[in-house]
Protein backbone atom coordinates (compact mmCIF):
# COMPACT_ATOMS: atom_id res chain seq x y z
CA UNK A 1 0.00 0.00 0.00
CA UNK A 2 1.06 3.69 -0.67
CA UNK A 3 2.65 5.81 1.86
CA UNK A 4 -0.29 8.33 2.61
CA UNK A 5 0.68 11.56 4.67
CA UNK A 6 -0.64 12.57 7.60
CA UNK A 7 -1.99 15.90 6.86
CA UNK A 8 -3.80 14.13 4.56
CA UNK A 9 -4.96 12.16 6.50
CA UNK A 10 -5.86 15.10 8.74
CA UNK A 11 -8.06 17.50 5.81
CA UNK A 12 -8.50 21.07 6.72
CA UNK A 13 -11.39 20.63 8.56
CA UNK A 14 -12.80 18.78 11.78
CA UNK A 15 -13.26 16.11 9.96
CA UNK A 16 -10.93 13.60 7.77
CA UNK A 17 -11.24 13.60 4.04
CA UNK A 18 -10.39 9.79 4.65
CA UNK A 19 -12.20 8.40 7.04
CA UNK A 20 -13.39 4.99 6.95
CA UNK A 21 -10.51 4.10 4.56
CA UNK A 22 -7.33 2.39 4.95
CA UNK A 23 -4.38 3.95 4.97
CA UNK A 24 -0.28 3.26 5.30
CA UNK A 25 1.27 6.31 7.20
CA UNK A 26 4.37 7.00 8.55
CA UNK A 27 5.50 9.39 11.66
CA UNK A 28 7.90 9.44 14.43
CA UNK A 29 6.35 8.26 17.75
CA UNK A 30 6.33 10.98 20.12
CA UNK A 31 3.96 9.84 22.85
CA UNK A 32 2.19 7.02 24.33
CA UNK A 33 -1.74 7.31 25.80
CA UNK A 34 -3.78 5.42 27.73
CA UNK A 35 -5.80 3.98 24.55
CA UNK A 36 -2.96 3.98 21.98
CA UNK A 37 -0.10 6.33 21.24
CA UNK A 38 0.85 9.18 18.77
CA UNK A 39 2.60 9.84 15.45
CA UNK A 40 4.32 13.19 13.91
CA UNK A 41 5.50 13.45 10.26
CA UNK A 42 9.17 14.91 10.65
CA UNK A 43 9.02 16.57 6.95
CA UNK A 44 5.70 17.69 7.69
CA UNK A 45 5.14 21.69 7.80
CA UNK A 46 2.13 22.20 9.70
CA UNK A 47 -0.17 25.25 8.25
CA UNK A 48 -3.02 27.68 9.41
CA UNK A 49 -5.52 24.72 8.89
CA UNK A 50 -3.64 21.64 8.92
CA UNK A 51 -2.18 18.89 11.07
CA UNK A 52 1.28 16.78 10.87
CA UNK A 53 0.54 14.97 14.07
CA UNK A 54 -1.98 11.75 14.27
CA UNK A 55 -3.44 9.41 17.08
CA UNK A 56 -3.31 6.19 16.96
CA UNK A 57 -5.29 4.07 18.34
CA UNK A 58 -3.95 0.41 19.73
CA UNK A 59 -4.11 -1.08 22.88
CA UNK A 60 -1.77 -3.51 21.77
CA UNK A 61 1.42 -1.86 19.95
CA UNK A 62 3.09 0.82 22.35
CA UNK A 63 6.20 1.09 19.90
CA UNK A 64 8.95 2.92 21.45
CA UNK A 65 8.73 6.90 21.73
CA UNK A 66 11.28 8.49 19.49
CA UNK A 67 11.11 5.41 16.29
CA UNK A 68 9.96 5.87 13.18
CA UNK A 69 7.06 3.50 12.41
CA UNK A 70 5.02 2.44 9.30
CA UNK A 71 1.54 2.50 10.45
CA UNK A 72 -1.60 0.80 8.75
CA UNK A 73 -5.00 0.50 9.64
CA UNK A 74 -8.80 2.11 9.15
CA UNK A 75 -8.93 6.20 9.95
CA UNK A 76 -11.94 6.93 11.96
CA UNK A 77 -13.48 10.49 13.03
CA UNK A 78 -13.91 9.73 16.78
CA UNK A 79 -16.77 11.31 17.91
CA UNK A 80 -17.45 11.29 22.34
CA UNK A 81 -21.05 13.10 21.82
CA UNK A 82 -22.89 13.94 19.41
CA UNK A 83 -22.07 18.13 19.44
CA UNK A 84 -18.67 17.28 20.45
CA UNK A 85 -15.42 18.12 18.62
CA UNK A 86 -14.42 14.98 16.33
CA UNK A 87 -10.83 13.25 17.02
CA UNK A 88 -9.24 12.04 13.93
CA UNK A 89 -7.55 8.73 14.66
CA UNK A 90 -5.83 5.40 13.04
CA UNK A 91 -7.43 2.42 13.89
CA UNK A 92 -4.24 0.40 14.15
CA UNK A 93 -4.26 -3.00 12.31
CA UNK A 94 -0.22 -3.33 11.72
CA UNK A 95 3.01 -1.36 13.11
CA UNK A 96 6.43 -1.33 11.86
CA UNK A 97 9.01 -0.19 13.67
CA UNK A 98 11.20 1.46 10.58
CA UNK A 99 14.26 2.59 12.83
CA UNK A 100 14.34 2.93 16.79
CA UNK A 101 15.77 6.66 16.61
CA UNK A 102 13.72 8.64 14.04
CA UNK A 103 14.27 12.35 13.20
CA UNK A 104 14.39 14.52 16.15
CA UNK A 105 10.47 16.52 16.58
CA UNK A 106 10.58 20.33 17.68
CA UNK A 107 7.80 20.90 19.79
CA UNK A 108 5.74 23.87 19.66
CA UNK A 109 5.15 26.22 22.69
CA UNK A 110 1.47 26.89 24.13
CA UNK A 111 2.28 30.03 26.06
CA UNK A 112 0.43 33.63 27.23
CA UNK A 113 0.59 34.59 24.01
CA UNK A 114 -1.52 32.23 22.67
CA UNK A 115 -4.38 33.23 25.30
CA UNK A 116 -4.49 36.79 24.28
CA UNK A 117 -5.96 35.27 20.49
CA UNK A 118 -9.49 35.05 19.60
CA UNK A 119 -11.64 31.81 20.38
CA UNK A 120 -11.87 31.63 16.83
CA UNK A 121 -8.19 31.82 15.98
CA UNK A 122 -7.16 29.97 19.10
CA UNK A 123 -9.83 27.14 17.92
CA UNK A 124 -8.20 27.30 14.69
CA UNK A 125 -4.44 26.52 16.11
CA UNK A 126 -4.95 23.86 18.28
CA UNK A 127 -7.15 22.28 15.66
CA UNK A 128 -4.02 22.65 13.31
CA UNK A 129 -1.75 20.99 15.60
CA UNK A 130 -4.06 18.11 16.55
CA UNK A 131 -1.67 15.08 17.77
CA UNK A 132 1.54 16.86 17.68
CA UNK A 133 4.59 17.24 19.87
CA UNK A 134 4.23 20.46 22.08
CA UNK A 135 5.69 22.17 25.57
CA UNK A 136 4.66 24.19 28.26
CA UNK A 137 7.23 26.03 30.17
CA UNK A 138 9.11 26.11 33.52
CA UNK A 139 7.11 28.26 35.93
CA UNK A 140 3.62 28.00 34.86
CA UNK A 141 1.50 28.03 37.79
CA UNK A 142 -1.25 25.47 38.52
CA UNK A 143 -4.75 26.84 38.65
CA UNK A 144 -6.72 23.75 39.37
CA UNK A 145 -6.22 21.18 41.26
CA UNK A 146 -5.15 17.36 40.86
CA UNK A 147 -7.76 15.42 40.15
CA UNK A 148 -8.23 11.42 39.98
CA UNK A 149 -7.37 11.20 36.26
CA UNK A 150 -4.32 13.04 36.56
CA UNK A 151 -5.27 15.59 34.65
CA UNK A 152 -3.67 19.26 35.80
CA UNK A 153 -4.26 23.05 34.33
CA UNK A 154 -1.58 25.97 34.58
CA UNK A 155 -1.29 29.49 33.91
CA UNK A 156 1.90 30.82 32.14
CA UNK A 157 4.42 32.39 33.96
CA UNK A 158 3.81 35.44 31.58
CA UNK A 159 0.37 35.65 32.14
CA UNK A 160 -1.69 39.05 31.49
CA UNK A 161 -2.17 40.95 34.81
CA UNK A 162 -5.17 41.69 33.41
CA UNK A 163 -6.71 38.58 35.58
CA UNK A 164 -8.08 38.82 38.63
CA UNK A 165 -5.68 36.33 40.84
CA UNK A 166 -6.61 34.54 43.90
CA UNK A 167 -3.91 34.83 46.90
CA UNK A 168 -2.87 31.64 46.38
CA UNK A 169 -2.35 32.34 42.36
CA UNK A 170 -5.37 31.02 40.99
CA UNK A 171 -7.82 32.86 38.12
CA UNK A 172 -10.89 33.82 38.54
CA UNK A 173 -13.59 33.52 35.59
CA UNK A 174 -13.55 36.69 33.41
CA UNK A 175 -17.13 37.58 32.57
CA UNK A 176 -16.11 38.93 29.11
CA UNK A 177 -14.78 35.36 28.25
CA UNK A 178 -16.03 32.55 30.52
CA UNK A 179 -14.93 30.00 28.53
CA UNK A 180 -11.78 30.98 27.98
CA UNK A 181 -9.38 27.95 27.51
CA UNK A 182 -5.90 27.32 29.51
CA UNK A 183 -2.91 24.79 28.70
CA UNK A 184 -3.54 21.72 30.53
CA UNK A 185 -1.61 18.91 30.34
CA UNK A 186 -2.22 14.55 31.51
CA UNK A 187 0.10 12.65 33.08
CA UNK A 188 -0.38 8.96 31.39
CA UNK A 189 1.10 6.87 34.04
CA UNK A 190 -0.74 7.41 37.43
CA UNK A 191 2.34 6.04 39.41
CA UNK A 192 4.04 9.57 37.87
CA UNK A 193 1.59 11.90 39.06
CA UNK A 194 1.53 14.10 41.63
CA UNK A 195 -1.11 15.54 43.97
CA UNK A 196 -1.12 19.08 43.24
CA UNK A 197 -3.00 22.23 45.05
CA UNK A 198 -3.86 25.58 43.75
CA UNK A 199 -0.49 27.52 43.78
CA UNK A 200 1.93 25.02 43.27
CA UNK A 201 4.37 25.62 39.96
CA UNK A 202 5.94 23.45 37.17
CA UNK A 203 9.72 23.10 37.43
CA UNK A 204 10.86 22.09 34.53
CA UNK A 205 8.88 22.22 30.96
CA UNK A 206 5.96 19.54 30.06
CA UNK A 207 6.06 17.69 26.60
CA UNK A 208 3.36 15.54 25.17
CA UNK A 209 1.09 15.38 22.46
CA UNK A 210 -1.75 17.77 22.10
CA UNK A 211 -4.99 15.96 22.43
CA UNK A 212 -8.96 16.62 22.25
CA UNK A 213 -10.40 14.73 24.85
CA UNK A 214 -13.43 15.65 27.47
CA UNK A 215 -14.42 19.21 25.17
CA UNK A 216 -10.75 20.54 25.94
CA UNK A 217 -7.31 19.94 24.73
CA UNK A 218 -4.47 19.07 26.87
CA UNK A 219 -0.91 17.18 26.55
CA UNK A 220 -0.67 13.10 26.39
CA UNK A 221 3.02 13.83 28.94
CA UNK A 222 4.98 10.59 29.51
CA UNK A 223 7.29 11.76 31.99
CA UNK A 224 6.42 12.74 35.67
CA UNK A 225 6.25 16.40 36.20
CA UNK A 226 8.53 18.48 38.53
CA UNK A 227 6.47 20.40 40.92
CA UNK A 228 7.37 23.29 43.45
CA UNK A 229 5.48 24.17 46.18
CA UNK A 230 3.12 27.30 46.63
CA UNK A 231 1.45 29.30 49.08
CA UNK A 232 0.25 27.57 52.13
CA UNK A 233 -3.24 26.90 51.67
CA UNK A 234 -5.70 26.01 54.77
CA UNK A 235 -9.47 25.70 54.60
CA UNK A 236 -11.06 28.28 55.76
CA UNK A 237 -12.99 28.84 58.80
CA UNK A 238 -15.64 30.91 59.76
CA UNK A 239 -16.07 34.23 61.48
CA UNK A 240 -19.66 34.00 61.46
CA UNK A 241 -21.50 32.80 64.63
CA UNK A 242 -25.07 33.42 65.27
CA UNK A 243 -26.49 35.04 68.87
CA UNK A 244 -29.83 35.76 70.27
CA UNK A 245 -30.64 38.32 67.39
CA UNK A 246 -28.70 35.78 64.44
CA UNK A 247 -28.83 32.66 63.25
CA UNK A 248 -25.96 31.39 60.61
CA UNK A 249 -26.70 29.11 57.51
CA UNK A 250 -24.11 26.94 56.18
CA UNK A 251 -24.52 25.63 52.69
CA UNK A 252 -23.21 22.33 51.50
CA UNK A 253 -23.74 20.76 48.07
CA UNK A 254 -22.64 17.20 49.16
CA UNK A 255 -21.68 15.47 45.73
CA UNK A 256 -24.54 12.72 45.85
CA UNK A 257 -24.07 11.51 49.50
CA UNK A 258 -25.30 8.12 50.56
CA UNK A 259 -24.96 5.14 52.89
CA UNK A 260 -25.01 2.25 50.17
CA UNK A 261 -21.73 0.37 48.27
CA UNK A 262 -24.22 -0.02 45.03
CA UNK A 263 -24.07 -3.45 43.32
CA UNK A 264 -23.67 -3.42 39.98
CA UNK A 265 -26.88 -5.58 38.74
CA UNK A 266 -28.96 -2.52 39.70
CA UNK A 267 -27.29 0.38 38.48
CA UNK A 268 -27.78 1.74 35.14
CA UNK A 269 -23.70 2.39 34.82
CA UNK A 270 -21.44 0.07 36.88
CA UNK A 271 -18.53 2.28 35.93
CA UNK A 272 -20.01 5.52 36.98
CA UNK A 273 -22.74 4.76 39.77
CA UNK A 274 -20.88 2.72 42.07
CA UNK A 275 -18.86 4.42 45.12
CA UNK A 276 -18.57 4.15 48.59
CA UNK A 277 -18.90 7.25 50.29
CA UNK A 278 -18.94 6.16 53.78
CA UNK A 279 -15.71 4.03 53.21
CA UNK A 280 -14.07 7.27 51.47
CA UNK A 281 -14.97 9.27 54.72
CA UNK A 282 -16.76 11.72 52.80
CA UNK A 283 -19.52 11.54 55.66
CA UNK A 284 -16.91 12.85 58.41
CA UNK A 285 -15.18 14.95 55.64
CA UNK A 286 -18.54 16.69 55.95
CA UNK A 287 -18.70 16.45 59.69
CA UNK A 288 -15.44 17.58 60.10
CA UNK A 289 -16.45 20.75 57.59
CA UNK A 290 -19.76 21.84 59.52
CA UNK A 291 -18.02 21.32 62.91
CA UNK A 292 -14.25 22.76 62.30
CA UNK A 293 -15.05 25.15 59.30
CA UNK A 294 -18.67 26.15 59.85
CA UNK A 295 -18.29 25.94 63.81
CA UNK A 296 -21.53 24.32 63.93
CA UNK A 297 -23.99 26.86 62.34
CA UNK A 298 -27.49 26.93 63.29
CA UNK A 299 -29.05 25.57 59.58
CA UNK A 300 -27.31 23.79 57.23
CA UNK A 301 -28.74 23.77 53.35
CA UNK A 302 -27.72 20.75 52.07
CA UNK A 303 -28.19 19.63 47.92
CA UNK A 304 -27.00 16.15 46.09
CA UNK A 305 -28.74 13.99 48.98
CA UNK A 306 -29.54 11.11 47.53
CA UNK A 307 -31.55 8.28 48.73
CA UNK A 308 -30.93 5.37 51.12
CA UNK A 309 -30.05 3.09 48.09
CA UNK A 310 -28.09 5.73 46.32
CA UNK A 311 -27.54 5.27 42.52
CA UNK A 312 -29.40 1.84 42.23
CA UNK A 313 -33.01 1.39 40.22
CA UNK A 314 -35.58 1.22 42.29
CA UNK A 315 -38.25 2.44 44.21
CA UNK A 316 -36.54 3.63 47.18
CA UNK A 317 -37.03 7.91 47.27
CA UNK A 318 -35.80 7.39 51.38
CA UNK A 319 -33.27 9.40 52.53
CA UNK A 320 -33.26 9.18 55.99
CA UNK A 321 -29.52 6.37 56.21
CA UNK A 322 -27.91 9.35 54.97
CA UNK A 323 -29.40 12.26 57.24
CA UNK A 324 -29.06 9.82 60.57
CA UNK A 325 -25.06 9.08 59.54
CA UNK A 326 -24.09 12.59 58.86
CA UNK A 327 -25.60 13.68 62.00
CA UNK A 328 -24.26 10.96 64.07
CA UNK A 329 -20.66 12.04 62.75
CA UNK A 330 -21.42 15.78 63.87
CA UNK A 331 -21.86 14.01 67.29
CA UNK A 332 -18.80 12.32 67.47
CA UNK A 333 -16.59 15.54 66.52
CA UNK A 334 -18.16 17.23 69.05
CA UNK A 335 -21.44 19.04 67.08
CA UNK A 336 -24.66 19.46 67.94
CA UNK A 337 -27.38 16.98 67.53
CA UNK A 338 -28.69 18.15 64.68
CA UNK A 339 -32.81 17.35 62.88
CA UNK A 340 -33.21 16.84 59.58
CA UNK A 341 -36.09 18.07 57.32
CA UNK A 342 -36.80 16.45 53.83
CA UNK A 343 -39.34 15.89 51.49
CA UNK A 344 -38.17 13.44 49.01
CA UNK A 345 -39.38 13.71 44.68
CA UNK A 346 -41.10 11.05 43.41
CA UNK A 347 -38.77 8.14 42.19
CA UNK A 348 -36.82 9.37 38.80
CA UNK A 349 -38.62 12.55 38.72
CA UNK A 350 -35.89 15.02 39.88
CA UNK A 351 -32.96 14.01 37.32
CA UNK A 352 -28.90 13.99 38.46
CA UNK A 353 -27.26 10.35 38.79
CA UNK A 354 -29.93 7.66 37.84
CA UNK A 355 -31.82 6.05 40.36
CA UNK A 356 -30.31 8.49 43.15
CA UNK A 357 -33.32 10.88 43.45
CA UNK A 358 -31.55 13.65 44.67
CA UNK A 359 -33.02 16.47 46.95
CA UNK A 360 -32.41 19.28 48.92
CA UNK A 361 -32.62 19.01 52.73
CA UNK A 362 -32.12 20.95 55.91
CA UNK A 363 -30.60 19.95 59.25
CA UNK A 364 -31.20 22.22 61.78
CA UNK A 365 -29.62 22.46 65.44
CA UNK A 366 -32.94 22.52 67.92
CA UNK A 367 -31.44 23.74 70.22
CA UNK A 368 -30.97 27.37 68.74
CA UNK A 369 -33.80 27.36 65.85
CA UNK A 370 -37.38 25.89 65.76
CA UNK A 371 -39.27 24.94 62.25
CA UNK A 372 -42.33 27.73 62.18
CA UNK A 373 -45.15 24.97 61.75
CA UNK A 374 -46.47 23.97 58.01
CA UNK A 375 -43.12 26.35 56.40
CA UNK A 376 -41.58 23.19 55.02
CA UNK A 377 -42.47 23.06 51.22
CA UNK A 378 -41.09 21.27 48.38
CA UNK A 379 -41.95 23.82 46.11
CA UNK A 380 -42.53 24.23 41.95
CA UNK A 381 -43.48 20.42 41.48
CA UNK A 382 -46.02 21.43 38.72
CA UNK A 383 -43.96 23.69 37.08
CA UNK A 384 -42.36 23.45 33.62
CA UNK A 385 -39.16 24.43 34.23
CA UNK A 386 -38.30 22.34 36.92
CA UNK A 387 -39.71 19.68 35.16
CA UNK A 388 -36.94 16.33 35.98
CA UNK A 389 -34.89 19.08 37.85
CA UNK A 390 -34.55 19.38 41.76
CA UNK A 391 -37.61 21.24 43.55
CA UNK A 392 -36.87 24.43 45.75
CA UNK A 393 -37.23 23.36 49.02
CA UNK A 394 -38.54 26.53 51.45
CA UNK A 395 -38.61 26.48 55.52
CA UNK A 396 -39.15 29.17 57.99
CA UNK A 397 -36.39 29.10 61.06
CA UNK A 398 -37.33 30.75 64.49
CA UNK A 399 -34.90 31.49 66.98
CA UNK A 400 -35.44 30.36 70.23
CA UNK A 401 -34.16 32.96 71.94
CA UNK A 402 -36.57 35.56 70.14
CA UNK A 403 -39.94 33.93 68.71
CA UNK A 404 -40.26 37.33 66.60
CA UNK A 405 -37.12 36.38 65.17
CA UNK A 406 -38.23 34.44 62.09
CA UNK A 407 -36.04 33.87 58.66
CA UNK A 408 -37.48 32.12 55.44
CA UNK A 409 -34.40 29.76 53.86
CA UNK A 410 -35.79 28.61 50.50
CA UNK A 411 -32.88 26.23 49.41
CA UNK A 412 -32.03 26.14 45.09
CA UNK A 413 -30.18 23.62 42.92
CA UNK A 414 -31.11 25.05 39.54
CA UNK A 415 -30.71 23.12 36.19
CA UNK A 416 -27.15 21.49 35.50
CA UNK A 417 -24.83 23.21 32.78
CA UNK A 418 -23.77 19.27 31.84
CA UNK A 419 -25.17 19.52 28.53
CA UNK A 420 -23.22 22.75 27.63
CA UNK A 421 -21.18 22.52 24.60
CA UNK A 422 -17.76 23.01 24.76
CA UNK A 423 -15.99 26.23 23.43
CA UNK A 424 -14.36 23.94 20.50
CA UNK A 425 -17.24 22.25 19.08
CA UNK A 426 -17.93 23.09 15.25
CA UNK A 427 -21.16 24.33 15.82
CA UNK A 428 -22.61 26.66 18.48
CA UNK A 429 -19.95 26.67 20.84
CA UNK A 430 -20.56 27.48 24.49
CA UNK A 431 -24.15 26.61 23.90
CA UNK A 432 -26.05 25.93 27.05
CA UNK A 433 -29.50 24.47 26.31
CA UNK A 434 -30.30 24.95 30.33
CA UNK A 435 -29.95 28.77 30.14
CA UNK A 436 -33.62 29.49 29.74
CA UNK A 437 -34.36 27.09 32.01
CA UNK A 438 -32.74 28.45 34.54
CA UNK A 439 -33.96 31.99 33.57
CA UNK A 440 -37.29 30.21 33.98
CA UNK A 441 -36.62 29.18 37.57
CA UNK A 442 -35.17 31.84 38.49
CA UNK A 443 -38.35 33.97 37.56
CA UNK A 444 -40.27 31.59 39.74
CA UNK A 445 -37.92 32.26 42.89
CA UNK A 446 -38.23 35.76 42.22
CA UNK A 447 -42.11 36.14 42.02
CA UNK A 448 -42.02 34.30 45.51
CA UNK A 449 -39.40 36.79 47.01
CA UNK A 450 -41.97 39.45 45.92
CA UNK A 451 -44.80 37.98 47.59
CA UNK A 452 -42.35 38.06 50.87
CA UNK A 453 -41.39 41.31 50.64
CA UNK A 454 -45.04 42.47 50.51
CA UNK A 455 -45.52 40.37 53.71
CA UNK A 456 -42.41 41.97 55.47
CA UNK A 457 -39.88 38.42 55.66
CA UNK A 458 -36.67 38.49 55.67
CA UNK A 459 -35.30 35.96 53.24
CA UNK A 460 -31.86 34.06 52.69
CA UNK A 461 -32.37 32.28 48.90
CA UNK A 462 -29.29 30.07 48.94
CA UNK A 463 -27.98 26.37 46.88
CA UNK A 464 -26.39 25.54 43.69
CA UNK A 465 -27.19 27.68 41.13
CA UNK A 466 -25.41 26.59 38.67
CA UNK A 467 -24.22 29.89 37.36
CA UNK A 468 -22.12 32.59 37.99
CA UNK A 469 -22.56 36.35 39.50
CA UNK A 470 -23.14 38.22 36.46
CA UNK A 471 -25.57 35.81 34.54
CA UNK A 472 -29.20 36.18 33.08
CA UNK A 473 -30.39 33.67 35.50
CA UNK A 474 -29.07 35.84 38.47
CA UNK A 475 -29.76 38.73 37.57
CA UNK A 476 -33.42 37.70 36.97
CA UNK A 477 -33.92 36.41 40.23
CA UNK A 478 -32.29 39.64 42.07
CA UNK A 479 -34.85 41.88 40.04
CA UNK A 480 -35.43 45.23 41.35
CA UNK A 481 -34.95 44.67 45.11
CA UNK A 482 -32.45 41.76 45.91
CA UNK A 483 -29.02 42.05 46.76
CA UNK A 484 -26.22 39.20 46.32
CA UNK A 485 -23.87 38.72 49.52
CA UNK A 486 -21.46 37.54 46.86
CA UNK A 487 -20.98 40.82 45.22
CA UNK A 488 -19.87 42.42 48.38
CA UNK A 489 -16.95 40.43 48.90
CA UNK A 490 -13.66 41.48 47.32
CA UNK A 491 -13.33 40.20 43.56
CA UNK A 492 -10.57 37.77 44.51
CA UNK A 493 -12.70 36.02 47.01
CA UNK A 494 -15.56 35.88 44.79
CA UNK A 495 -15.06 31.85 44.04
CA UNK A 496 -16.56 28.42 45.52
CA UNK A 497 -15.98 26.42 42.22
CA UNK A 498 -12.97 25.14 39.90
CA UNK A 499 -13.89 24.89 36.25
CA UNK A 500 -10.91 23.53 34.59
CA UNK A 501 -8.92 26.41 36.24
CA UNK A 502 -11.10 28.69 36.39
CA UNK A 503 -12.17 29.94 39.72
CA UNK A 504 -16.14 31.16 39.78
CA UNK A 505 -19.17 31.09 41.83
CA UNK A 506 -21.86 28.60 41.26
CA UNK A 507 -23.76 29.02 45.06
CA UNK A 508 -24.85 32.85 46.21
CA UNK A 509 -26.49 34.19 48.78
CA UNK A 510 -29.85 36.45 48.20
CA UNK A 511 -31.49 38.73 50.71
CA UNK A 512 -33.89 41.42 50.08
CA UNK A 513 -32.06 44.82 49.62
CA UNK A 514 -33.39 46.34 52.85
CA UNK A 515 -31.52 43.46 55.28
CA UNK A 516 -28.25 44.41 53.31
CA UNK A 517 -28.39 47.86 53.41
CA UNK A 518 -29.60 47.94 57.80
CA UNK A 519 -26.91 45.61 58.19
CA UNK A 520 -28.02 42.46 58.98
CA UNK A 521 -27.01 40.02 56.26
CA UNK A 522 -23.69 38.88 56.13
CA UNK A 523 -21.75 36.16 53.68
CA UNK A 524 -18.57 33.93 53.98
CA UNK A 525 -17.48 31.69 51.61
CA UNK A 526 -15.51 28.82 53.05
CA UNK A 527 -12.74 28.13 50.84
CA UNK A 528 -10.46 24.69 50.79
CA UNK A 529 -12.35 21.99 47.92
CA UNK A 530 -11.28 23.64 45.08
CA UNK A 531 -8.22 24.36 46.55
CA UNK A 532 -6.85 21.31 47.10
CA UNK A 533 -5.75 17.98 44.96
CA UNK A 534 -6.69 14.56 45.11
CA UNK A 535 -3.99 11.49 44.42
CA UNK A 536 -4.14 10.98 40.68
CA UNK A 537 -5.49 7.53 40.36
CA UNK A 538 -6.75 6.84 43.36
CA UNK A 539 -11.13 6.26 43.52
CA UNK A 540 -11.36 8.39 46.69
CA UNK A 541 -11.95 12.35 46.53
CA UNK A 542 -13.17 15.33 48.66
CA UNK A 543 -16.36 15.81 50.47
CA UNK A 544 -17.45 18.36 47.98
CA UNK A 545 -16.42 19.72 44.68
CA UNK A 546 -17.69 23.34 45.90
CA UNK A 547 -16.38 25.09 49.03
CA UNK A 548 -18.85 25.70 51.75
CA UNK A 549 -21.17 28.87 52.36
CA UNK A 550 -21.83 30.79 55.35
CA UNK A 551 -24.52 33.36 55.82
CA UNK A 552 -25.51 35.27 59.38
CA UNK A 553 -28.85 37.05 59.28
CA UNK A 554 -29.69 38.74 61.93
CA UNK A 555 -33.33 40.12 62.99
CA UNK A 556 -35.09 43.98 62.90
Amino acid sequence: MQLTSIASIQGEGYYSPLADQAVLTRGVVIAHSRRGFFIQDPAGKPNALTSCGLFVLSRKHRPPIGSLCDVGGKVLDYLATEFDRPVTELKAVKVDVISAQGPAIEPITIGAELLQESPELLAQFLNSHEGMLAKIRAGARFIAPSNPFADYVVAPSDLSKQFVRSEHGGVLIDSELPDRWFPSFRVVDYEQASTVDVGASLGADMIGALNYRSQSWQLACNQAATIEAGPHISDTVTTLIGDDSSLTVMTLNTLNLDVKVESKDKVLDPRRDIDDDVGEGRFLRLARAIVRQGRSPDVLALQEIQDNDGAEISDVVDASDTYKLLINQVLQLGGPRYAWLDIPPQAGADGGQPGGNIRNAYLYNPERVSLVDNSLQRLANNHDAFEGSRKPLTATFRLRANANAQLTVINVHLASKRHQRGMFAPELPGHDPKLHTRIDQARFIRDLLDQLEELGRDYFVTGDFNDNEFSAPIRTLLGKSSVNLVDYLPPSERYDYNHRGKLQVLMHGIVSEKQKQEGRAHYEILHGNELFGVTPGDGGGKASDHAYTMARLSYQ
